[in-house]
This record gives C-alpha cells, sequence and structure tokens, in this order.
C-alpha cells in the first residue's frame, strides 16, 4: 500500500471509529456529529459514504467479519470444544460486537451482502455451539440463540471507564459460562428464543 492510499484507510477508520462512538451512544445522531467528531468535513465523509445508511451498513459489516473471524479461531482450534467455545465467547465480548446489535437493530435497512454476512456470522456461530453440545459440556434445554442474547445482554453492561466495563462484564460472562456447563442441572424454563425471534430487531 503506498503512502497516498495508507494515509486514505488511516482516515477512513478514523471515520469509522467516530461513526461507532456516536451512533452506540446515539443511534439517532445526524452524521454530522460524525464530521465533527472524526474531525474531517462533512465533505470529506460524503465522498466515502453516500449517507447515514450506508455508514451505518459499513459499521454492522465490519463487526459481523470480526464475529465471523473469531468463530473461525474457535472452530479451527483443535482441543477441547468447550474451551473453543468458552473463548469465543471471551472474544466477542472483547471486541464488543454485540454493542452495535442492541444499539442499531432496527435503525436502517441491511442490504443483501449485510444479510449474506449474517447468514454467514450465524451459521459459524452455531457450529462452534454444536461442537461443544455434542461433546457434552452444554447444558440441557440450550440452543445457539441463548448465547447471542447472553452477548446482547453483557453488551448493555456500562459500569465506569472501559477499563472497569471491561472488568464487570467478564466477570458476569464468567458466571454464565458457569451456568451453561452446568450439565447436570434441568432445563432452563421456557423454550429457548427461535432465530426468527432474534433476528426480527433487524426488520425496519
Amino acid at each position: 500500500m503506498n503512502g497516498r492510499k495508507a494515509q486514505a484507510a488511516r482516515n477512513d477508520q478514523v471515520i469509522l471509529d467516530a461513526a461507532r462512538a456516536v451512533f452506540v451512544a446515539d443511534p439517532g445522531a445526524p452524521i454530522a456529529a460524525v464530521a465533527e467528531r472524526a474531525g474531517v468535513g462533512i465533505s470529506a465523509l460524503y465522498r466515502r459514504y453516500a449517507g447515514k445508511e450506508d455508514l451505518l451498513r459499513k459499521l454492522c459489516a465490519d463487526g459481523l467479519k470480526t464475529y465471523i473471524a473469531e468463530a473461525e479461531t474457535a472452530l479451527a482450534d483443535e482441543g477441547d470444544p468447550w474451551n473453543a467455545f468458552a473463548g469465543f465467547m471471551r472474544r466477542v465480548v472483547d471486541a464488543d460486537v454485540q454493542s452495535l446489535t442492541i444499539n442499531l437493530a432496527g435503525t436502517f435497512t441491511p442490504d443483501e451482502d449485510l444479510r449474506r454476512t449474517s447468514t454467514r456470522a450465524a451459521e459459524l456461530a452455531e457450529r462452534v455451539f454444536d461442537r461443544a453440545a455434542r461433546a457434552g459440556a452444554l447444558r440441557p434445554g440450550v440452543n445457539v440463540a441463548d448465547t447471542s442474547l447472553i452477548l446482547d445482554q453483557l453488551a448493555a453492561l456500562h459500569l465506569g471507564d472501559e477499563a472497569r466495563t471491561a472488568q464487570i462484564r467478564h466477570r458476569y460472562l464468567t458466571l454464565m459460562l458457569d451456568a451453561l456447563r452446568l450439565t447436570s442441572a434441568p432445563p432452563p424454563p421456557g423454550p429457548p428464543p427461535t432465530a426468527e425471534e432474534v433476528t426480527r430487531r433487524w426488520k425496519v
């Protein structure tokens, strides 16, 4: 990558970082707030993104690609299936992918590329979950959609600064993982969430 392209990539990342911060805090914020936070002119932003929805789709696509990469890492782990599953959950919490879901779902219209990426992410997560389940490492009566909603709940936790928030999220992730590993426990009450229930929130 030459110097000009490298600078353009850095500028784009500044815009994306600003967009994530702005829209996770306030999904209804105008795109001008992103330009202000990024320290760029609004025209520079529009040269890269046609509008707010285009920017939101890019943010969520990048989040899904991170999620996919972590799932692929878990599936490539030929060791203990439980450790691969738990490691996947911890890395997704560290990446804070779910903050995009809980704050941006339903605020824009996903395009076909984003739907395909989302389907791929869901398929890989199910494979990670199923491998742990087949190994007898998960309690009965839970499914992969349960883990998706657990990650959403953890992303909603905010306490103090970023470092303290990360500590709290991992504290409660550990408690939830311990609960998921109670293989002798009875199934949780009520039926688990369905894929349709989990994805319904993305409909505008």
